[in-house]
């Protein structure tokens, strides 16, 4: 073959390569083409750019009240309304949407990353790491979460709300850490696997480099999912006063509030539970059209 050739060739290897969708196109290209995943991002990043820069175009503060206006409709002055106390409705729901959506993210990385953690190292030594991890998980999935975050609710006042994060996301990786524990262990036997094992790489490197990747589908769709359960969890214990603590603000205090003047004041309840209702169901879209992106037989559809 000549140089002409050679050259040729190559051209057109490196052309096909650049014309060779990447499975993240595809995943991506996929999400995009399902109707509920373009919903469910719009929706939850709408519900980001209100609860972060929402608060920023308004003239009242969280702390501020006003005394010339309590319990007050939505009007101009105040476009949420009032509480009883004359704080402004609209400030403290952005304030609290803040909160319950940092808290979901959060806990929905912790959780997954735990478990995907746990469950691998459990699934590739077996043994006695299976064994103790297996039994972490077996004691967790019978204690019951709600009532030690209840009391340990008092540790999570004076902005401790990272704490209440992490304990909440503890309660929340047991199930998945059992299914890529038994992912693990059919894909260790795998051949690229036994390559690596025989080339004298380390086990953590494989399991970082080569087991974890390979689970990603899961591990996307289950953090998705995490994110709703922690933000539905999160609100119920806030509901109860068992959550964030005051003088932070979260979506599931809020509707506790306006619970108590809910039927002749609904602006201090219906705004923050829609809020929540918005959030949870722009995440479970989301969860949806990745988990059919990320499933092979979809993609190719």
């Amino acid at each position: 073959m000549t140089l002409a050739e050679e050259e040729f060739a190559e051209a057109g290897a490196d052309a096909a390569r650049t014309r060779t969708p990447t499975r993240l196109r595809v995943v991506a290209r996929q999400f995009l083409r399902a109707r509920r995943g373009r919903v469910g991002a719009g929706l939850l990043l709408s519900m980001f750019l209100l609860a972060f820069a929402g608060p920023l175009v308004s003239p009242w503060g969280p702390a501020e009240l006003d005394f010339q206006a309590f319990l007050q409709p939505p009007s101009t002055r105040h476009w949420f309304g009032t509480t009883q106390t004359g704080a402004d409705v609209y400030v403290l729901t952005m304030r609290g949407a803040q909160k319950s959506l940092t808290v979901g993210l959060l806990v929905a990385v912790l959780s997954t990353g735990f478990a995907a953690v746990a469950g691998s190292f459990a699934g590739y030594f077996l043994g006695w790491t299976d064994r103790t991890v297996m039994w972490a998980t077996d004691l967790l999935l019978v204690l019951p979460a709600f009532l030690i975050l209840a009391i340990m609710s008092p540790l999570f006042t004076g902005g401790r709300w990272m704490l209440f994060a992490i304990m909440l996301a503890l309660f929340l990786w047991m199930v998945t850490s059992k299914i890529v524990r038994g992912m693990t262990k059919s894909i260790k036997e795998r051949e690229y696997i036994r390559a690596a094992r025989y080339m004298g790489v380390s086990p953590p490197a494989i399991i970082f480099r080569h087991v974890i990747p390979n689970l990603g589908s899961l591990l996307v769709v289950d953090a998705t999912l995490n994110v709703s359960a922690a933000i539905l969890t999160e609100t119920s214990l806030s509901y109860f006063g068992f959550g964030i603590q005051p003088p932070d603000v979260s979506l599931g205090g809020l509707i506790a509030d306006g619970a108590k003047t809910a039927m002749y004041a609904p602006w201090t309840f219906w705004f923050a539970a829609g809020v929540l209702v918005v959030t949870v169901l722009a995440v479970n879209l989301i969860g949806d059209a990745l988990r059919d992106a990320l499933d092979p037989a979809g993609c190719a559809r």
